[in-house]
């Protein structure tokens, strides 16, 4: 049997089921069972909007899963009559995480092998009472899992996070050696399990312009970064840096390297996104369960008007179905 992808349907407000309806009825042998955690009403709604087809299996169990058809399965009621592409909703931001929380149980279970969430609303989240900044803490939380990083993963580049969705301000309590120390081995562990790189390369970037400039702008690379590389090295993780930021990707000393380690949330996302933009993934390494993502929000500017590009959610279910056959590879080996 296929491997069964759960795909969480995101906010049905924004373009999730858009990108979802138009990937999945383009026509393609699938190599794998898409099981969509939403609801149908909402397909249907964006099937007309958008004059898009999508012949699928409405089931109600795991174990109804037709694996040679498109599957979905209803998660919540509380939306009927309430889709509004391009508008905040309490109702919206509720279906989306009760998505996710399904995926999640599904996964854990083994009942599907990854997780691919269609992009939510945090504003949304948080109307439905879910306090958590992002889809990315809320599986840590879920999986009870302490060690994770958040990663954007394209062909070009992968970058890694110190600290994710947090103020700017807050930033720099997060750039501890422990902390560094911990990201780093993760992502080492993650590209030889999952990326299947035996000898993997890290580079680490600077927290302030010019890495410090030997201190004049700013110690943390001198007391905190530096150190923390070093321990890594002494642990046989290959990293190296710490690099200035600008310098470091704008000369594309990136190529010579596996992956990056940023010490906050924009430094890594905006140069990944103006590299990778439309073919990124954000993938969720340290996880018990296979999650990718595409790396674009709810675009509920655009919401209902045809216009989302499918390219980031296609590799996104891509990526996932590929860390599965991966992962499927280290079980049989390890036997």
């Amino acid at each position: 049997m296929k491997p069964i992808l759960a795909i969480s349907i995101g906010d049905y407000n924004g373009v999730g089921p858009e990108v979802i309806l138009k990937t999945l009825s383009s026509g393609d042998n699938l190599p794998f069972t898409p099981l969509i955690l939403g609801h149908p009403v909402i397909l249907d709604f964006y099937a007309k909007l958008i004059s898009s087809k999508l012949a699928y299996h409405q089931t109600e169990s795991i174990s109804n899963i037709e694996s040679s058809r498109i599957n979905i399965m209803a998660v919540d009621e509380l939306f009927i009559n309430d889709i509004k592409p391009g508008e905040t909703s309490a109702k919206a931001g509720k279906l989306s995480m009760k998505a996710v929380e399904k995926g999640i149980d599904l996964c854990m279970s083994g009942e599907a092998a990854a997780l691919v969430t269609a992009p939510i609303s945090k504003e949304a989240i948080y109307l439905a009472g879910y306090h958590v900044p992002g889809h990315t803490e809320f599986l840590a939380q879920k999986t009870q899992c302490d060690d994770y990083v958040m990663m954007l993963v394209s062909n070009a580049l992968r970058v890694g996070l110190v600290s994710t969705h947090i103020p700017i301000q807050k930033v720099a309590q997060e750039v501890t050696l422990s902390n560094i120390l911990h990201k780093l081995t993760i992502i080492n562990r993650s590209l030889k399990e999952d990326y299947d790189i035996s000898h993997p390369k890290i580079a680490v970037l600077g927290l302030n312009p010019h890495a410090g400039d030997g201190g004049v702008l700013g110690t943390e690379e001198k007391d905190i970064i530096s150190p923390a590389i070093k321990e890594a090295n002494e642990s046989n993780i290959i990293a190296k840096g710490p690099f200035p930021a600008d310098g470091f990707f704008g000369s594309r000393e990136y190529k010579q390297y596996d992956a990056v380690l940023a010490m906050y949330h924009d430094q890594g996302l905006i140069p990944f996104k103006t590299i990778s933009f439309n073919a990124g993934v954000n993938f969720t390494a340290g996880l018990p369960i296979i999650r990718t993502s595409p790396d674009h929000g709810t675009a509920y500017s655009i919401a209902g008007q045809g216009k989302a590009n499918t390219q980031s959610f296609k590799e996104a279910l891509g990526l996932a179905f590929l860390l599965c056959q991966n992962k499927q590879i280290t079980l049989t080996s390890s036997r």
